[in-house]
Protein backbone atom coordinates (compact mmCIF):
# COMPACT_ATOMS: atom_id res chain seq x y z
CA UNK A 1 0.00 0.00 0.00
CA UNK A 2 1.28 3.68 -1.01
CA UNK A 3 1.48 5.83 2.16
CA UNK A 4 3.97 8.16 1.06
CA UNK A 5 1.79 11.02 2.16
CA UNK A 6 3.10 9.87 5.58
CA UNK A 7 1.00 9.17 8.93
CA UNK A 8 1.32 12.88 10.19
CA UNK A 9 -0.17 14.02 6.87
CA UNK A 10 -2.94 11.83 7.26
CA UNK A 11 -3.86 12.36 10.75
CA UNK A 12 -3.92 16.37 9.98
CA UNK A 13 -6.04 16.18 7.34
CA UNK A 14 -8.27 13.47 8.78
CA UNK A 15 -8.99 16.10 11.59
CA UNK A 16 -9.85 18.61 9.28
CA UNK A 17 -12.41 16.63 8.19
CA UNK A 18 -13.62 14.92 11.11
CA UNK A 19 -12.40 16.87 13.97
CA UNK A 20 -11.16 13.89 15.30
CA UNK A 21 -7.20 13.67 16.59
CA UNK A 22 -5.47 10.78 16.17
CA UNK A 23 -2.55 11.49 17.73
CA UNK A 24 -4.37 10.52 20.75
CA UNK A 25 -4.67 6.86 20.19
CA UNK A 26 -2.41 4.42 20.20
CA UNK A 27 -0.19 4.52 16.52
CA UNK A 28 0.52 1.02 15.85
CA UNK A 29 -3.09 -0.54 16.85
CA UNK A 30 -4.49 2.37 14.69
CA UNK A 31 -2.57 2.49 11.55
CA UNK A 32 -3.66 -1.20 11.23
CA UNK A 33 -7.44 -0.53 11.65
CA UNK A 34 -6.72 2.42 9.11
CA UNK A 35 -4.33 0.34 6.51
CA UNK A 36 -7.23 -2.64 7.03
CA UNK A 37 -10.05 -0.43 5.95
CA UNK A 38 -8.19 1.46 3.00
CA UNK A 39 -7.70 -2.32 1.85
CA UNK A 40 -10.99 -4.10 1.77
CA UNK A 41 -11.94 -0.37 0.46
CA UNK A 42 -9.73 -1.38 -2.87
CA UNK A 43 -8.09 2.62 -1.38
CA UNK A 44 -4.02 2.45 -2.45
CA UNK A 45 -2.92 5.68 -0.34
CA UNK A 46 -3.77 8.32 1.83
CA UNK A 47 -4.04 10.87 -0.34
CA UNK A 48 -6.76 9.28 -2.19
CA UNK A 49 -8.34 7.97 1.02
CA UNK A 50 -8.86 11.55 2.39
CA UNK A 51 -10.07 12.79 -1.03
CA UNK A 52 -12.93 9.90 -1.07
CA UNK A 53 -13.76 10.48 2.21
CA UNK A 54 -14.25 14.00 1.50
CA UNK A 55 -17.20 13.42 -1.20
CA UNK A 56 -18.25 9.89 -0.56
CA UNK A 57 -20.42 10.41 3.04
CA UNK A 58 -20.80 6.36 3.27
CA UNK A 59 -17.40 5.67 3.48
CA UNK A 60 -16.36 8.21 5.34
CA UNK A 61 -19.44 6.86 8.43
CA UNK A 62 -17.98 3.18 7.80
CA UNK A 63 -14.50 4.57 8.34
CA UNK A 64 -15.55 6.58 11.41
CA UNK A 65 -17.39 3.31 12.70
CA UNK A 66 -14.35 1.08 12.38
CA UNK A 67 -11.88 3.46 13.80
CA UNK A 68 -13.99 4.13 16.67
CA UNK A 69 -14.56 1.02 18.10
CA UNK A 70 -17.79 0.67 19.00
CA UNK A 71 -18.54 -2.36 20.84
CA UNK A 72 -21.04 -3.19 23.52
CA UNK A 73 -23.31 -5.32 25.72
CA UNK A 74 -25.90 -5.24 28.29
CA UNK A 75 -24.79 -5.59 31.63
CA UNK A 76 -21.36 -6.69 30.27
CA UNK A 77 -19.35 -8.44 32.84
CA UNK A 78 -21.80 -9.02 35.57
CA UNK A 79 -20.34 -10.16 38.05
CA UNK A 80 -19.10 -6.14 38.03
CA UNK A 81 -22.51 -5.11 38.07
CA UNK A 82 -23.30 -7.17 40.86
CA UNK A 83 -20.50 -4.92 42.68
CA UNK A 84 -22.52 -1.84 41.53
CA UNK A 85 -25.63 -2.96 42.58
CA UNK A 86 -25.09 -4.26 46.06
CA UNK A 87 -21.99 -2.06 47.23
CA UNK A 88 -21.24 0.77 45.07
CA UNK A 89 -24.76 2.23 44.71
CA UNK A 90 -26.27 1.72 48.27
CA UNK A 91 -22.73 3.42 49.48
CA UNK A 92 -23.77 6.71 47.30
CA UNK A 93 -27.55 6.83 48.03
CA UNK A 94 -26.58 6.89 51.71
CA UNK A 95 -25.12 10.26 50.49
CA UNK A 96 -27.62 11.46 47.80
CA UNK A 97 -31.30 11.26 47.62
CA UNK A 98 -30.82 10.97 43.82
CA UNK A 99 -28.19 10.37 41.17
CA UNK A 100 -26.54 12.10 38.60
CA UNK A 101 -25.09 9.68 36.59
CA UNK A 102 -22.93 9.61 32.97
CA UNK A 103 -22.40 6.89 30.70
CA UNK A 104 -19.22 8.19 28.63
CA UNK A 105 -18.29 5.96 25.27
CA UNK A 106 -21.60 4.74 25.29
CA UNK A 107 -21.84 3.31 21.67
CA UNK A 108 -25.03 1.62 20.47
CA UNK A 109 -26.99 1.98 24.06
CA UNK A 110 -26.55 -1.06 26.15
CA UNK A 111 -24.47 0.28 29.27
CA UNK A 112 -26.83 3.30 29.19
CA UNK A 113 -29.95 0.84 29.03
CA UNK A 114 -28.46 -1.22 31.71
CA UNK A 115 -27.91 1.23 34.13
CA UNK A 116 -31.58 2.60 33.63
CA UNK A 117 -33.42 -1.13 34.30
CA UNK A 118 -30.85 -1.52 36.76
CA UNK A 119 -32.23 1.88 38.79
CA UNK A 120 -35.35 1.23 38.32
CA UNK A 121 -35.65 -2.60 39.50
CA UNK A 122 -33.55 -2.27 42.30
CA UNK A 123 -33.73 1.44 43.14
CA UNK A 124 -37.05 3.34 42.49
CA UNK A 125 -35.63 4.85 39.56
CA UNK A 126 -33.59 7.26 42.11
CA UNK A 127 -31.59 9.25 39.48
CA UNK A 128 -31.70 12.61 37.99
CA UNK A 129 -31.27 11.55 34.17
CA UNK A 130 -28.71 8.95 32.80
CA UNK A 131 -26.39 11.15 30.53
CA UNK A 132 -24.96 8.80 27.92
CA UNK A 133 -22.45 10.23 25.54
CA UNK A 134 -20.50 9.31 22.53
CA UNK A 135 -18.29 10.58 19.56
CA UNK A 136 -20.23 8.77 16.65
CA UNK A 137 -23.51 10.51 15.66
CA UNK A 138 -24.69 7.45 14.10
CA UNK A 139 -24.86 5.16 16.87
CA UNK A 140 -25.86 7.73 18.89
CA UNK A 141 -28.91 7.89 16.13
CA UNK A 142 -28.87 3.93 16.84
CA UNK A 143 -29.18 3.60 20.90
CA UNK A 144 -32.05 6.72 21.09
CA UNK A 145 -34.01 4.37 18.81
CA UNK A 146 -33.44 1.47 21.15
CA UNK A 147 -33.91 -1.50 18.61
CA UNK A 148 -31.84 -4.56 19.10
CA UNK A 149 -30.92 -7.94 17.51
CA UNK A 150 -32.00 -11.09 19.71
CA UNK A 151 -28.02 -12.23 19.29
CA UNK A 152 -27.73 -8.37 21.15
CA UNK A 153 -29.86 -9.41 24.12
CA UNK A 154 -27.87 -13.02 25.30
CA UNK A 155 -25.92 -11.02 28.21
CA UNK A 156 -29.48 -9.22 29.63
CA UNK A 157 -30.89 -11.50 32.26
CA UNK A 158 -34.53 -12.47 31.27
CA UNK A 159 -36.02 -10.42 34.32
CA UNK A 160 -35.09 -7.75 32.46
CA UNK A 161 -35.57 -9.01 29.13
CA UNK A 162 -39.24 -9.43 29.61
CA UNK A 163 -39.96 -6.27 31.85
CA UNK A 164 -38.44 -4.21 29.36
CA UNK A 165 -37.95 -4.44 26.08
CA UNK A 166 -40.91 -5.24 23.20
CA UNK A 167 -40.62 -7.82 21.10
CA UNK A 168 -40.91 -6.69 17.48
CA UNK A 169 -40.30 -9.32 14.54
CA UNK A 170 -36.70 -10.60 14.87
CA UNK A 171 -35.80 -7.48 17.28
CA UNK A 172 -36.70 -6.08 20.69
CA UNK A 173 -37.21 -2.82 21.33
CA UNK A 174 -36.62 -1.14 24.95
CA UNK A 175 -39.94 0.20 26.23
CA UNK A 176 -40.27 3.81 26.94
CA UNK A 177 -40.29 3.98 30.65
CA UNK A 178 -36.19 3.01 30.31
CA UNK A 179 -35.93 5.13 27.38
CA UNK A 180 -36.77 8.45 29.34
CA UNK A 181 -34.34 8.08 31.81
CA UNK A 182 -31.63 7.99 29.51
CA UNK A 183 -30.39 11.41 27.48
CA UNK A 184 -28.47 10.83 24.53
CA UNK A 185 -25.94 13.90 23.45
CA UNK A 186 -22.73 13.66 21.47
CA UNK A 187 -19.21 14.36 23.20
CA UNK A 188 -15.62 14.12 22.44
CA UNK A 189 -13.99 13.07 25.55
CA UNK A 190 -10.54 14.79 24.19
CA UNK A 191 -11.53 18.35 22.83
CA UNK A 192 -15.46 19.12 24.67
CA UNK A 193 -15.91 20.02 27.95
CA UNK A 194 -16.77 17.58 30.72
CA UNK A 195 -19.67 17.89 32.61
CA UNK A 196 -19.38 18.24 36.52
CA UNK A 197 -20.63 17.24 40.00
CA UNK A 198 -21.53 13.41 39.06
CA UNK A 199 -22.10 10.64 41.26
CA UNK A 200 -21.38 8.07 39.48
CA UNK A 201 -19.45 7.88 35.55
CA UNK A 202 -19.06 4.64 33.58
CA UNK A 203 -15.71 4.81 31.67
CA UNK A 204 -15.52 1.60 30.45
CA UNK A 205 -13.18 -0.26 27.65
CA UNK A 206 -12.91 3.38 25.76
CA UNK A 207 -9.27 4.58 26.99
CA UNK A 208 -7.32 1.36 26.37
CA UNK A 209 -7.05 2.49 22.63
CA UNK A 210 -5.35 5.83 24.03
CA UNK A 211 -1.64 6.56 24.34
CA UNK A 212 -0.68 6.55 28.19
CA UNK A 213 -0.30 10.44 28.50
CA UNK A 214 -4.12 10.51 26.97
CA UNK A 215 -5.49 8.05 29.13
CA UNK A 216 -4.00 10.07 32.05
CA UNK A 217 -5.57 13.19 30.90
CA UNK A 218 -8.90 11.89 30.36
CA UNK A 219 -9.08 10.08 33.63
CA UNK A 220 -8.36 13.21 35.48
CA UNK A 221 -10.44 15.23 33.73
CA UNK A 222 -12.90 12.23 35.00
CA UNK A 223 -12.21 12.84 38.57
CA UNK A 224 -12.21 16.60 37.82
CA UNK A 225 -16.02 15.39 36.44
CA UNK A 226 -17.02 13.75 40.03
CA UNK A 227 -18.48 15.33 43.00
CA UNK A 228 -16.70 14.66 46.45
CA UNK A 229 -17.23 10.76 47.34
CA UNK A 230 -18.47 10.27 43.35
CA UNK A 231 -17.17 6.84 41.61
CA UNK A 232 -15.81 6.18 37.90
CA UNK A 233 -16.32 2.20 37.05
CA UNK A 234 -13.56 1.47 34.87
CA UNK A 235 -13.78 -1.57 32.15
CA UNK A 236 -12.11 -5.10 33.30
CA UNK A 237 -8.63 -4.73 31.58
CA UNK A 238 -8.34 -1.48 32.59
CA UNK A 239 -6.72 -0.26 35.83
CA UNK A 240 -6.09 4.04 36.80
CA UNK A 241 -2.00 4.11 37.82
CA UNK A 242 -1.06 6.66 40.29
CA UNK A 243 -4.94 7.02 41.34
CA UNK A 244 -3.97 9.06 44.13
CA UNK A 245 -2.16 11.70 42.17
CA UNK A 246 -5.25 12.36 40.47
CA UNK A 247 -7.71 12.39 43.48
CA UNK A 248 -8.70 9.16 43.86
CA UNK A 249 -8.56 6.01 45.43
CA UNK A 250 -9.71 2.33 44.50
CA UNK A 251 -12.83 1.34 46.41
CA UNK A 252 -13.43 -1.97 44.36
CA UNK A 253 -11.47 -3.77 41.16
CA UNK A 254 -12.21 -1.46 38.77
CA UNK A 255 -14.04 1.29 41.00
CA UNK A 256 -12.88 4.49 42.31
CA UNK A 257 -13.74 7.04 44.64
CA UNK A 258 -12.54 10.75 44.59
CA UNK A 259 -11.34 11.71 47.78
Amino acid sequence: MDTTQGWEWFITKFESLSKIDLNAYKRPQMERRINSFMKSANIGNYSDFISQMGTDRILYQRFIEHITINVSEFFRNLNQWSVLEKDILPALYKERSALRVWSAGCSTGEEAYSLAMLFKEKFNVRIETILATDIDNEVLEKASIGLYAEKALQTLPAEYLNKYLIREGDCYRINDSIKKLVHFKRHDLLKDIFPKDYDLILCRNVVIYFTEGTKQKLYQRFANALRPGGIIFIGSTEQIFQSRELGLESVATFFYRKI
